[in-house]
């Protein structure tokens, strides 16, 4: 398939060197002789391709012969790019200005200057030579010209899937919903697993869509989500699939697998779920049992449905896949498939001399979907016999199997027309799964320059690259991804194929590099990726310094990449790698915490994607010279490089997305009128000014230079404009004529008295208004004269301090598909005249006045998650009216609503209007005495039986809380207050804080409120000061428990630890700060299959613990030490640390003096407020595996443990010793054995002391202790400097 790139390159090629800028060229120094034989030479090699394209089929020579003449078009386009980039760098001509084509403009501008160097002739020498080699084994190897013909350009455009395009599986699709719907049998866990089984292609993924979207599915199942798991199996990404699709909302703190954990577990409780996994490959039933985990909370009759193609998990579970294996197609419907992707009908009643082929072609795809599908559209444009027949009778059908490589996808392939075969090749640097966006494809094709081809007077290279995608997606290479039409996935056995098809010249590194890489083909390597890992160190990709030539560095992923989420580059890739490597066209380095300090050695980059880039406060040098650039994803104007506005005039191929920050530092509109926005192509558009606010800011000013940056209107998408002084918006903001407009930010833009007219952009689908402070009044000038935002589904209002009236009266139909209504920080608006907005289902309103919440539950009786915070004037009467109209609500927030006392007048009422009601959340209602007026009186039909979640914080008031039995999950903190609480068995999760009234004895598994011996069902306790609490019973009863924390109980005598051994399912141990703790505690009995412990700060000091036999299972042990007994030397707990552990915290030793680590298996090791801390050593005989190391306010630890640096990934000092900053900063001492690390970290944070709870002012995100370990947070009592402010 060597034939694939070659045909595309020559082709460019030639045509290129037949320009009407080289006809014109008068000969000079003997280049335009090269330049004419080259294109005679490669015109012959030319009309040989479509023969050598056959051959390469059965002849390794022929391969071989086209993997040389691929590497030489390389070098010859290397040549040309290098003169393109030498004219580009000096002062072009009128004539050659004028010319569109860089190629024009190379060949018009340089070859009448260039010198021929000896460098450049040797270049010129050596390719002269291997074209004639090429030419003299083209004879030898009997290949034989062809007339070449035209691509046919009557290319098919793809469509939704829709079931009517799926022939067959209709008694499997019946079969599949007959399982989904019973109910389980007996069993353990609340869900079912559904399993389909089958071979690759067959059609899993497919019947799966087709359950997933049944009419009955839908009513049964209220939360339903979609998840590829694929053979990469992350956990902490793929359980964030999971919460994210079932509708759940992810959060910073989800990065820690134990946080992600509970929440899921919480957001499934009592729900009836459908959850399809699809594409599951790992077989480890210990990886099955972590994911699915936390859902075993749900409602009875959920489902999980599985799709692989590996059997050894399905037996694990207990089903034996050999009798449920989905099989291929009949004959019959095969044949169909067949007929209906090759001729648009599903026989052959119009085309019977075709049948008898088409039967052969599907009895040699074994009646395999995926197959008939992409062989079968290959041949949509054809209708003659010969091709047909041409198929039926290919080589490649003879061709060995290889991997799981079908000889059919084979020849789908080759069925393709070279451009297509580049661009798929192309796909094989990106992995499985991985969620192709069109456009952005289409960008990374064009730097590339694989879209150079003759169209037409009218067409554009991204015309032809979305042409080119539509082609794939119709042959099926290409896949809508599930739940998102916006997205699209590659079929693993097409990732598959790409790879195969990529030969020599694509290389990608996944995460467990498990391709070899051929050290001998590291220098012809001209495309590479690799899949991020949130430390990438320079050991993993340092074989590429050999890789002169290399044209693409790219940065994939595997699933969605939050904008925040940050991932560690070694310095070492970005100085001693990158700067080697001057082909490169493509760059992604998005979500990275560096860049290099300068680009000017990358003059041939055209795709620079810095999105997301930490620290980055000014472009770095060399960007201005970069004239080539296609993608920049984000500009800084200033600074001390000095990047000026006007630099982007040269960048006349911008497209995409652009952040253009700092722009109040544009001396004059006429500077941004030059930078030529109208002309550029650009689809996402940030532009940000200073969040400085003094007198020079110039109004007008501002609002000329943001007028000048209008990009063209049929390509916008997306519009963010934030900090921007001036009074009044430009025009184009808002004009309808930006008809593919989806979302539009407005943010700080502070002086605007009036909003654009946005409700006339027809696609305009999310709107936030923020912080623009002179708006008082929101009515017909956001409407503007056509139908009222027709797309709109997510609306928010945030800061608008002088909002007074929002008023969108007499107007039909405003609002048709909005989803969610955000208002924020809204003091002053009092006046809500809207209509009916029936599709409403989120509303949040925060420091708002209590009219506008009455009117808007008035108007929107339809949502079902409710939360509002500080509602001005909310007082029990006003409630009462408001609570009439939010009878379907499932989800009620409440937050400091303090004139509040009352949320209902008793069960009974409430149990008639919150019918829905899942989850209560009341946070800061500091007069509330109790959720209802009058007491509970144990009647279970009064109770509002769809309660399961409640969770109360901060009511100083509260004095009791009476619990139904249909509630599993409570949370109660920092209620002062409170006596009582009735804690029914059926509890699943509880969470006790800061009740100092509360528990004024004991508490455990059989208190006051289980006076039966059966078992509970807590899964999860957490009880932190409780200064009345004195001891803790009946452990045994909770045979669920999976974590369980007590801290800071000052009172607590005693725990039964005797009844750990008992709890087999606790993971996740915390018992710290209780001083007055039995004195025999701990001795040595755990739960056996503890994984995680915080313990210390106990009535028995660490130093007298002696052996505690930890169990095997316990990788993470933080301790916390302190008093006049502790710990002086490493000998005296070194006893307790397992084997096992993988991570070591220990916090307040404040007389440890040294440590050495001898533990194999520990990745990584946390030190805070070790003041006498000053050696660190390690064992020369024990093999290291640490990874991350921190040192947290340790003032004597003057040096690093040398022989532990080179392995690590991250390395944080915070309060270290002297001039331990400049020591392993550029230059230091320590430099050289530290700048490989890709999170690098020594800094002093600001600190501020709130008692004993220190809250630390991180610089840029970054902590002392790492969130991502599963960690707590450190409470820690060791002297810290005054608060800085």
């Amino acid at each position: 398939m060597a034939e694939a790139v070659v045909s595309a390159v020559i082709s460019f090629l030639v045509e290129n060197l037949t320009s009407k800028a080289l006809k014109a060229i008068v000969p000079h120094n003997g280049i335009d002789a090269d330049i004419k034989k080259w294109h005679k030479l490669l015109t012959q090699i030319q009309d040989v391709l479509a023969d050598a394209s056959r051959k390469e089929i059965t002849s390794q020579a022929v391969r071989r012969w086209l993997n040389d003449l691929q590497h030489l078009a390389y070098e010859i386009d290397d040549v040309l790019d290098d003169l393109a980039t030498d004219a580009m760098e000096r002062e072009f001509t009128p004539e050659s200005e004028a010319s569109s084509s860089k190629v024009i403009k190379l060949f018009s501008g340089v070859f009448t200057k260039f010198p021929k160097n000896t460098k450049m002739l040797d270049k010129l020498d050596s390719i002269n030579a291997k074209l004639q080699e090429l030419l003299k084994q083209k004879a030898d190897l009997g290949l034989s010209d062809e007339p070449r013909t035209k691509n046919n350009k009557n290319r098919i455009q793809s469509s939704v899937v829709d079931p009517s395009r799926i022939v067959g599986r209709q008694a499997e699709k019946e079969a599949f919903v007959k399982l989904l719907l019973q109910e389980d049998g007996p069993s353990h866990q609340n869900f079912g697993i559904v399993p389909i089984f089958g071979m690759g292609g067959v059609g899993k993924t497919t019947l799966a869509k087709l359950l997933y979207n049944d009419p009955q599915i839908e009513k049964h199942f209220p939360l339903k989500g979609w998840v590829c798991i694929s053979d990469e199996f992350d956990i902490v990404g793929r359980t964030k699939d999971i919460f994210k699709d079932l509708g759940g909302e992810l959060k910073d703190e989800h990065d820690d697998l134990n946080k992600l954990h509970e929440a899921l577990r919480d957001y499934v409780r009592g729900k009836r779920f459908l959850l399809v996994l699809d594409d599951v490959w790992f077989e480890s039933y210990t990886d099955w049992q972590n994911l699915v985990e936390p859902l075993f909370t749900c409602a009875p009759e959920s489902k999980i449905v599985i799709t692989t193609r590996k059997d050894q998990l399905l037996r694990r579970l207990g089903y034996d896949p050999l009798n449920k294996q989905l099989e291929c197609l009949s004959c019959d419907d095969a044949l169909s498939l067949f007929a209906l992707h090759a001729l648009g009908v599903k026989n052959f009643d119009s085309h019977l001399s075709l049948k008898s082929h088409g039967e052969g072609i599907v009895k040699k795809c074994g009646r395999l979907p995926l197959a008939l599908i992409a062989l079968g559209t290959s041949l949509r444009t054809k209708e003659d016999e010969y091709s047909w027949k041409g198929m039926l009778e290919s080589e490649i059908w003879n061709l060995p199997v290889e991997g799981e490589i079908l000889p059919a996808l084979r020849l789908s392939y080759h069925e393709l027309s070279a451009p297509l075969k580049q661009v798929f090749a192309y796909c094989s640097l990106f992995p499985k799964d991985f969620l192709f966006d069109k456009k952005e494809l289409v960008l990374l094709w064009m730097a590339e320059g694989f879209l150079h081809q003759s169209t037409q007077r009218d067409s554009t290279e991204e015309m032809l690259g979305r042409e080119y995608f539509e082609d794939l997606l119709s042959r099926s290479f290409f896949q809508y991804a599930p739940n998102n039409e916006s997205l699209f996935v590659m079929h693993d056995l097409m990732n598959d194929l790409a790879t195969h098809v990529a030969g020599e010249f694509f290389v990608r590194f996944d995460i467990e590099a498990k391709k070899d890489i051929n050290e001998r083909m590291l220098e012809k390597y001209r495309h590479m990726s690799f899949v991020r890992e949130k430390f990438v160190t320079y050991k993993k990709l340092e074989a590429f310094k050999r890789s002169k030539s290399l044209r693409t560095f790219l940065a994939t992923s595997v699933g969605e990449v939050d904008k925040w989420q940050v991932f560690y580059l070694s310095n070492k890739i970005v100085v001693d790698l990158l700067s080697k490597l001057p082909l490169l066209r493509v760059l992604s380095l998005s979500n990275f915490d560096k860049l290099p300090n300068s680009f000017s050695k990358l003059k041939n980059l055209r795709h620079l994607d810095i999105d997301g880039t930490m620290f980055l406060n000014q472009m770095p040098l060399g960007i201005g010279e970069l004239k080539s650039l296609e993608t920049l994803s984000r500009i800084i104007i200033g600074g001390i490089n000095g990047f000026e506005i006007t630099k982007l005039k040269d960048f006349e191929y911008l497209r995409g997305e652009v952040s253009i920050e700092d722009l109040d530092k544009v001396q004059n509109a006429t500077n941004a009128r030059v930078a030529n926005f109208p002309q550029k192509k650009i689809s996402k558009l940030k532009v940000v000014w200073s969040n400085v606010w003094d007198d020079s800011r110039n109004k007008m000013l501002e609002k000329d230079v943001l007028n000048e940056l209008k990009p063209h209107n049929d390509k916008l998408i997306e519009l963010e404009i934030r900090f921007y002084g001036g009074s009044k918006f430009p025009n184009w903001v808002g004009d309808p004529l930006f008809v593919h407009l989806k979302h539009v930010s407005l943010s700080y833009c502070k002086r605007c008295t009036s909003l654009p007219p946005l409700a006339q952009l027809q696609s305009l689908k999310k709107l936030t208004i923020e912080h623009l402070d002179g708006v008082e009044d929101v009515g017909t000038e956001l409407l503007g004269t056509c139908r009222a935002f027709p797309s709109l589904e997510i609306l928010s209002f945030l800061g608008m301090s002088k909002w007074e009236k929002w008023s969108i009266n007499n107007v039909e139909d405003a609002f048709p598909c909005l989803k969610q209504l955000v208002i924020k920080d809204c003091p002053n608006l009092v006046e809500v005249t809207l209509e009916k907005i029936l599709t409403l289902k989120f509303l949040k309103l925060e420091n708002c006045d209590c009219g506008v919440l009455r009117r808007l539950v008035e108007v929107a009786s339809s949502v079902t998650k409710l939360e509002i915070n500080n509602i001005l004037g909310l007082n029990d009467v006003v409630w009462k009216g408001v609570i009439e109209h939010i009878v379907a609500v499932e989800e009620l927030h409440i937050a400091r609503c303090n004139e509040i006392r009352y949320l209902w007048e008793s069960e009974a009422v409430a149990s008639k209007v919150l019918v829905n009601l899942r989850e209560l959340k009341v946070m800061g209602c500091h007069n509330l005495v109790s959720l209802g007026e009058k007491e509970y009186d144990g009647d279970r039909n009064l109770q509002i039986a769809s309660l399961r979640n409640l969770i109360i914080l901060m009511c100083n008031n509260m004095e009791r809380c009476s619990c139904t039995d249909n509630i599993e999950n409570l949370s109660i903190r920092n209620c002062r207050s409170i006596t009582s609480i009735s804690l029914p068995t059926e509890f699943k999760s509880l969470s006790i804080m800061k009740c100092e009234k509360l528990f004024k004895m004991r508490w455990g598994g059989q208190n006051n409120n289980n006076k039966s011996s059966m078992p509970m069902l807590f899964e999860h306790v957490h009880i932190r000061e409780l200064p009345n609490l004195e001891s803790i019973i009946g452990l045994n009863y909770l045979v669920h428990l999976t974590q369980l924390v007590i801290e800071d109980c000052k009172g607590l005598e005693s725990l039964p630890d005797n009844e750990f051994p008992k709890l087999t399912l606790l993971k996740s141990l915390h018992i710290r700060n209780c001083p007055e703790m039995n004195d025999c505690f701990p001795r040595g009995l755990w739960p056996p299959n503890l994984q995680a412990l915080v313990i210390g700060r106990l009535k028995k000091p660490i130093s007298k613990w002696g052996s505690q036999n930890f169990p095997s299972s316990l990788v993470k042990l933080s301790l916390y030490d302190g008093g006049e007994d502790g710990v002086s030397s490493c000998s005296q707990f070194s006893n307790l640390l397992p084997s096992s552990l993988t991570s070591l915290e220990l916090w307040g030793f404040e007389k440890l003096e040294s440590f050495s680590m001898g533990l194999q298996h520990l990745q990584r090791l946390s030190f805070g407020c070790c003041p006498n801390l000053h050696k660190f050593s390690h064992p020369q005989h024990l093999t290291n595996s640490l990874q991350h190391l921190t040192f947290f306010k340790c003032p004597n630890m003057k040096d690093l443990p040398e022989q532990l640096l080179p392995s690590l990934l991250s390395l944080e000092i915070r309060h270290g010793g002297p001039n331990m900053k400049e020591r392993c900063s550029k230059g230091g001492s320590y430099w050289a054995l530290i700048s490989h690390i890709p999170n690098l970290d020594i800094y002093n944070p600001e600190i501020r002391s709130y008692g004993k709870l220190i809250e630390i002012k991180p610089h840029y995100g970054q902590f002392p202790w790492n969130w991502n370990s599963g960690s707590h947070r450190p409470r820690v009592s060791c002297d810290l400097p005054d608060p800085v402010d």
